[in-house]
C-alpha cells in the first residue's frame, strides 16, 4: 500500500518569553497509508495541531521532510492549485456565511475547485437533503458539522483532514457522523483524524499515533496499542454475594477452572483486557481531558 503522507524528522519551535523557545514538534516520523483512517492522539499542547497545520500547508516547519500526496506542502511552486484540489480540510469550527442556505454555500465552495462533485449529490451524501434550503444559522450542531464535511469533500479530495470533528455531539449524532466517515473511506479517501474521544479513535481508525511533548511515542492499531492485546486479562465473577476478580495471562484457563468449580453458568462472568483509554492514559502519563 502506498503512502499518502510521509514525515521524517519534523521539527517546529516557537519563541517563548520563559526560556527562549518552545518546542512544539520535536523531530517526529510519521507515515499514513493511502486509503486508511489514521488518528493522531495526544493531550492539549502535545503538538497535534501544529503537525496537522504543517501537513495542510498552513504552517512552515523548522526542519524535516514532509510529503503529502507526493508534494512538499511548503514548496509547491506551480503545483499549488493542483495539490489544493486534492486536499479536504474540516476545521474544529467555522462561523462563516451564517445567512446563506446549505445549497448556496456548498455551490459557492464548489467553484473553488477544478473538478468538484455535484453540490446536490454532496448534500445528499452528508444527509442534509432535507436542509438544503435552510439557512446555516438554523442548523443543529450535528447538521453544521455535516455541512463542514460537505465543504471538505466537494473538491473530490484524496486526503481529508478532520480536526476534532464530533466535539459537542450527542451520542446519536456522533455515531451517524462515524457512518459518514466510514462511507468516505470506502470511496478511497485517506483520512487524518485528531480527536480526544478514545471510543471514536477505536471505532474509526485503522491505526493511531500517540504524541506527547512533540514526540510520537507509539504508533499501532487501536487493538494493539501499548501491548493492549497481550496485557493481563481481568476475569471477574460473583460468588457468595460479592465480586471476585483475578488478573491473569491465561483467561481461558481461569474461566475453565471456574466452570468446573461452579458446575454450571458462572454468575456475572466477565473477561476484559485494558481499554484503549486506560492504555492511552498510561502512555501519556496523565488523564484524558
Amino acid at each position: 500500500m502506498s503512502s499518502a503522507i510521509e514525515v521524517r524528522g519534523l521539527r517546529k519551535t516557537y519563541p517563548s518569553k520563559k526560556n527562549g523557545e518552545k518546542i512544539a514538534v520535536a523531530g517526529i516520523d510519521l507515515q499514513v497509508k493511502s486509503g486508511e483512517i489514521f488518528a493522531l492522539l495526544g493531550p492539549n499542547g502535545a503538538g497535534k495541531t501544529t503537525t496537522v497545520e504543517i501537513l495542510e500547508g498552513y504552517r512552515d516547519r523548522d526542519c524535516g521532510e514532509v510529503s503529502v500526496l507526493g508534494f512538499d506542502p511548503n514548496n509547491l511552486g506551480s503545483n499549488g492549485s493542483k495539490w489544493r484540489n486534492k486536499i479536504g480540510i474540516v476545521l474544529q469550527s467555522t462561523k462563516d456565511a451564517e445567512d446563506l442556505t446549505v445549497s448556496e454555500v456548498v455551490s459557492h465552495f464548489a467553484k473553488y475547485y477544478s473538478n468538484p462533485k455535484d453540490p446536490l449529490n454532496v448534500i445528499e451524501s452528508v444527509g442534509l437533503s432535507d436542509k438544503s434550503k435552510a439557512r446555516i444559522n438554523t442548523l443543529s450542531g450535528g447538521q453544521r458539522r455535516r455541512l463542514d464535511v460537505a465543504l471538505g469533500i466537494i473538491g473530490r479530495p484524496e486526503i481529508l483532514f478532520l480536526d476534532e470533528p464530533t466535539t459537542g455531539f450527542d451520542p446519536e449524532a456522533r455515531r451517524a457522523f462515524w457512518d459518514l466517515i466510514r462511507a468516505l473511506k470506502s470511496e478511497g479517501v485517506t483520512i487524518l483524524l485528531t480527536t480526544h474521544y478514545l471510543d471514536e479513535a477505536e471505532a474509526l481508525a485503522d491505526r493511531v499515533a500517540v504524541i506527547v511533548d512533540g514526540k510520537i511515542i507509539e504508533t499501532s492499531t487501536p487493538e494493539n496499542l501499548g501491548g493492549r492485546n497481550t496485557a493481563k486479562a481481568r476475569v471477574s465473577w460473583l460468588e457468595n454475594g460479592s465480586r471476585k476478580e483475578v488478573l491473569t495471562d491465561f483467561p481461558t484457563k481461569e474461566v475453565t477452572n471456574l466452570v468446573e468449580r461452579f458446575g454450571e453458568e458462572v454468575p456475572e462472568l466477565t473477561v476484559t483486557r485494558p481499554t484503549l483509554e486506560e492504555i492511552y492514559i498510561s502512555l501519556i502519563g496523565g488523564e484524558v481531558e
